[in-house]
């Protein structure tokens, strides 16, 4: 008998047919002997909704237009997961099951008091342990949790997963399976590449990189937490058939396995490709060349909370002044060049260029870190197809590029087969 924790997503419980499939999975689980929490999303589209009542609200005339309190946000946006987590109850209890809903504050999972993008601080299992001791399926509102003033606390889209996690490690369950509606992790985006193939295994450190430099399959949070935790995680599907689905001889389910490094006997130098177009590219021409200028450009940035990933310094002959492109999200791009265009007084007067017509093509392995020559094999591919790199930047397990949107398909294709993995 094994302890399990089941995170259905948006797109598994967007209707209540979805959610009597959820339940038949649920079923399954209780009738091979196992003890099971499940963490349920709100039903597809209905945040958004929630989000768009909050601003219309928000825009009645006050004097404050646009504005308004977090934490009466997180009130009503909150409300989606309490749905879902009582309807899967009662599907359940309908089918014979033994079924209790919980929201955040019932646990209790305590979080900071950033409320919309709250952390979370701790979550004590001996509740939801008791519950699921007694034979009780115990389904959870994901994405909430009650804040240090009492009130409820959201943590950030995408945080369903987060909770699941956050779970699985408070009642130290022996797996946590994140059903989704694709069937795993796969080494690039399927829709670019229909070679693309499932992965058995990644690495958490994998995931990670995979899941902040744009696969959507995870939020990245979830993955930092599973990492540090050491919370076994399966990427599955709520599609597939309830009733037929299974595990293998060593009790996995289909999917794939998000583990430790030590669990994955052979390693490829490289695991997949990913791509993000949420990017922006600044680039501020004939800066100063003195002491001070990258620390108070970076500085206002910081400042700004607008986060800069990759930076390319160029210095002109004579050395008086210099090049500084660096990239931020896309979102951030207007709000960035204000920041800078009021810094000028501090940086001198500069020419401030932008354009968000870039992506970044990252190529992940935790293989890269025995074998050299990986990045020249990429530069060499790209090359080859005449796509010019803008910048790069590299970790022991990466290597990112930045270049022209128009190439982002051709890019991911051909760096995908490069390293061998149209191979299966």
């Amino acid at each position: 008998m094994a302890r399990l924790v089941l995170k259905f997503g948006g797109t598994s419980v967007a209707t209540v047919e979805r959610i009597r499939n959820v339940a038949r999975h649920v079923a399954r689980e209780v009738k091979a002997g196992h003890q099971v929490a499940v963490v349920v999303s709100a039903m597809s589209g209905v945040t958004n909704t929630l989000v768009g009542y909050v601003n219309d609200a928000a825009t009645s005339g006050m004097a404050m237009d646009g504005f308004y309190d977090q934490m009466e946000y997180d009130a009503v946006v909150a409300s989606g997961e309490q749905v879902t987590s009582g309807l899967l109850a009662i599907v359940l209890q309908a089918m014979g099951l033994p079924a209790r809903s919980f929201q955040g504050w019932q646990i209790p999972l305590i979080t900071d008091d950033a409320h919309g993008a709250a952390r979370i601080l701790d979550l004590d299992g001996k509740a939801l342990i008791d519950t699921m001791a007694s034979g009780t399926v115990a389904v959870i509102a994901g994405f909430q949790g009650i804040g240090p003033t009492g009130r409820i606390a959201t943590l950030g889209r995408g945080g369903s997963d987060t909770s699941a996690v956050a779970v699985a490690a408070a009642i130290g369950a022996d797996r946590c399976d994140i059903y989704t509606d694709v069937d795993g992790v796969y080494t690039t985006d399927p829709r670019i590449v229909p070679k693309a193939r499932r992965l058995e295994k990644i690495a958490f450190e994998e995931m990670l990189e995979m899941a902040s430099l744009g696969a959507k399959v995870l939020q990245v949070r979830s993955v930092e937490l599973a990492m540090v935790k050491k919370v076994r995680t399966f990427v599955r599907s709520s599609f597939d058939d309830p009733e037929t689905v299974g595990v293998d001889a060593h009790g996995n389910p289909p999917g794939t396995l998000i583990c430790d490094e030590d669990e994955i006997v052979e390693t490829q130098v490289v695991t997949g490709i990913a791509y993000s177009k949420d990017e922006a590219q600044i680039s501020l021409r004939r800066v100063a060349d003195k002491p001070g200028v990258a620390a108070a450009v970076f500085g206002a940035l910081a400042e700004a909370n607008i986060n800069v990933d990759m930076i390319v310094q160029n210095t002109t002959a004579d050395g008086s002044t210099t090049d500084i492109t660096f990239t931020v999200p896309a979102v951030d791009e207007g709000r960035a060049r204000s920041v800078l265009e009021g810094a000028q007084t501090v940086i001198g007067p500069t020419l401030i260029e932008s354009s968000a017509d870039v992506v970044k093509v990252s190529v992940i392995g935790i293989g890269m870190r025995s074998h050299a020559g990986v990045a020249a094999e990429a530069f060499k591919a790209l090359a080859g197809k005449g796509i010019n790199i803008r910048a790069i930047t590299t970790s022991e397990i990466k290597i990112s590029v930045l270049i022209d949107a128009a190439y982002t398909e051709l890019a991911v294709r051909t760096l995908h087969s490069v390293y061998g993995l149209d191979k299966h």
